[in-house]
């Protein structure tokens, strides 16, 4: 099987130093070396290069693919993982591209190259079918990975997922005016995507000020899918969002799986931004049935 290269097209260089690729890697082994329940990992070869799964929960429970979102890895879902594992088996993907231990291709996203990647992630896994729990681009991900693989799919939790609402772009140019500010600009664009104001929230802030500090995100629009193919969704669908969410129009996010989604459960959180926090057991009853 092969395996991309740094002199791929598709393969970014993510990172703008290599300290700083040093310094969130170091912080990211200590976060999983703290992780709540007992894990293995794995790393899976596929055609992006490998791909790095935090799997925990019982072996024999229903298989519950977790996919974070853009600038995040698997360490997103830490203080989910104690109580999602005691029912199923959780698989914590880190997402290609993205700032975790997996490889660093960005294949295009309208393509089905995502797609293609997530099939050899399962079976490299020995998952047949699953049930995915996403977040903003993991929820994009999912949503794609659902409309072409409907087999593969078994429930969709959804929190602030793309490809549905209005995608905003404003808050790029803000935090590219305010990068002449340095550390305090930085901190001023992160709480404004996240909506991270609160003392309890500080340490999630700090991460994502250094994440954002040293690693390049993405910054193509994603794909919407269209109403037909939401419409062709046969399982049953999560969505959280915030109703304050900066990144994607919540309101319209709502709107669309209401009118489309056959079998569809919306919740829209009031001053909610675009970090959805604290949703464990909605999602574990969700996942439940």
């Amino acid at each position: 099987m092969s395996t991309r290269t740094d002199t791929d097209p598709h393969t970014a260089t993510l990172y703008k130093s290599a300290a700083g690729e040093r310094e969130i890697r170091r912080r990211y082994l200590e976060a999983l070396d703290d992780w709540p329940v007992s894990t293995e990992r794995i790393r899976v070869p596929t055609r992006e290069g490998e791909t790095f799964v935090l799997v925990s929960g019982p072996p024999d429970a229903p298989p519950v693919v977790l996919l974070h979102g853009s600038g995040a890895n698997a360490t997103m879902w830490q203080d989910d993982a104690a109580t999602w594992s005691r029912h199923f088996r959780t698989y914590a993907v880190d997402v290609i591209g993205e700032p975790g231990l997996s490889a660093p291709s960005r294949p295009p996203l309208a393509s089905d190259a995502y797609a293609r990647w997530l099939d050899e992630v399962l079976d490299g896994l020995g998952i047949s079918a699953a049930s995915f729990v996403a977040t903003s681009l993991g929820g994009w991900l999912a949503l794609d990975y659902a409309t072409r693989r409907p087999g593969r799919v078994s429930r969709l939790a959804l929190l602030c997922p793309g490809g549905l609402g209005k995608q905003r772009m404003g808050l790029l140019f803000k935090s590219l005016l305010l990068r002449p500010f340095g550390r305090w600009g930085v901190h001023r664009t992160v709480r404004s995507a996240t909506g991270l104001y609160t003392p309890e929230a500080r340490p999630v802030l700090d991460q994502v000020v250094l994440t954002f500090t040293q690693f390049k995100p993405r910054r193509d629009r994603l794909p919407r899918f269209s109403d037909d193919a939401l419409r062709g969704l046969d399982v049953p669908v999560l969505l959280i969002a915030g109703t304050d969410d900066a990144f994607f129009d919540s309101a319209e996010t709502a709107r669309r799986v209401r009118e489309n989604v056959p079998d569809a459960t919306v919740r829209l959180l009031p001053g909610v931004g675009h970090a959805v926090l604290g949703q464990t057991d909605a999602v574990a009853e969700f996942l439940r049935g």
